[in-house]
């Protein structure tokens, strides 16, 4: 007896949840060959706002918790990932890599968060400090998350260049609105799956697939958002993202190697409060 494949929709993640678009929009996800493979959600202005509403509800509880506690969230979705490592592999490879290609990606991300998970409660002894002053004063320097980020995911590598530009904000505290690759968004809502597994706190991190064209104005315009990642913004889309940002004077953060690795990007997204307090008196 034959029977049909159950095709998977491939939905937005906002808000620990799994919604379609507001609008009722998708768009074909295509394979090297240009064949469809799935549809999936093409967010909205609308969309973007819910998830903006959600990272900024979610802060106060991802900023508050211990970088021991965030570290050990980071870790639980690298291990979600390693348990589907073909199922991303398979994926990579519809969008032209070989499956041994495919493979070192997805092992090459897990990697990457693991490294950003063991910063978090490292990163505030490096950064932080105690700085020389005149005075009988102690004067105490600690980081800060920036608040709301959006971060524009690179297109290639599609998985990799998610995490590295995801896990860093993540390591400092940061709630995350993402724009995921158009051309390959399906490893981005698969990584969605794996946090909601993985008890990622509702809200922490907003995946949405569509087109950055489209939503990136919006973004750069939102006045509840604290910066932006720009990292896979075309020049056109990074001038429009500098001109939005002025608005509420958004942090931008752009790296032109997006597979860079380095807890200098964990700064990159992090404000440093400077505390005085008097001593011998």
């Amino acid at each position: 007896m034959t029977r049909l494949d159950v095709r998977k929709t491939y939905k937005l993640y906002v808000n620990g949840e799994f919604p379609r678009s507001e609008s009722g929009r998708s768009y074909p996800a295509l394979n090297d060959l240009g064949e469809v493979v799935a549809r999936v959600a093409l967010a909205s202005r609308k969309d973007l706002r819910d998830a903006v509403r959600a990272a900024r509800t979610a802060l106060p509880k991802w900023a508050g918790k211990t970088g021991y506690n965030r570290g050990q969230v980071m870790y639980r979705i690298a291990e979600l990932v390693e348990d589907r490592r073909e199922a991303f592999a398979e994926q990579l490879a519809l969008g032209g890599l070989t499956l041994a290609r495919a493979r070192t990606e997805v092992d090459r991300a897990i990697d990457r968060m693991v490294w950003y998970a063991g910063w978090c409660d490292k990163f505030a002894q490096i950064y932080g400090n105690l700085n020389p002053v005149a005075g009988p004063f102690f004067n105490i320097s600690a980081p800060e998350p920036t608040g709301v980020v959006g971060v524009i995911a690179p297109s290639e590598p599609a998985l990799l260049g998610l995490v590295t530009r995801m896990a860093p904000a993540l390591a400092g505290g940061n709630t995350l609105v993402v724009l995921a690759s158009e051309m390959q968004p399906l490893p981005s809502i698969t990584l969605a799956e794996a946090m909601e597994a993985a008890d990622v706190p509702a809200g922490v991190v907003n995946i949405l697939t569509g087109s950055p064209a489209e939503l990136v104005p919006w973004l750069a315009d939102h006045m509840d958002v604290n910066g932006i990642d720009a990292t896979g913004a075309d020049d056109d889309l990074r001038m429009r993202i500098d001109q939005g940002s002025v608005h509420n004077v958004k942090r931008v953060v752009a790296v032109d190697d997006a597979d860079a690795q380095s807890p200098y990007l964990i700064a990159a997204l992090t404000e440093l409060k400077t505390v005085w307090h008097p001593k011998g008196l």
